[in-house]
């Protein structure tokens, strides 16, 4: 098992967009992959999981991956964790 820490950086959060796009790059791994906020761990897989976690501003997240592609998949979940933070069309809308 791998894990990494990250603190959502975007004004609005992790909202349905990004949870969408945290979902599609978890789905393309065999590994099972987590997303904790505080003792909630949740599916990274599940859009519906990742709106559960109520990711605000600020929040920190441990990214959890256990499995054959698991270093991939911690890298690739980072990367998207990092995008969200970045883009700014997410305050637009």
């Amino acid at each position: 098992m791998v894990s990494n820490t990250f603190v959502v950086k975007n004004k609005y959060g992790i909202h349905a967009r990004p949870a969408r796009l945290i979902v599609e790059t978890a789905v393309q791994f065999k590994s099972d992959i987590f997303l904790v906020k505080n003792n909630d761990e949740i599916n990274a897989k599940s859009i519906m999981g990742i709106l559960m976690l109520e990711a605000h501003k600020g929040t920190e997240l441990v990214i959890k991956c256990d499995g054959e592609d698991e270093v991939m998949a911690l890298q690739q979940m980072t990367e998207v964790l990092e995008k969200i933070s970045e883009m700014k069309e997410w305050e637009e809308a």
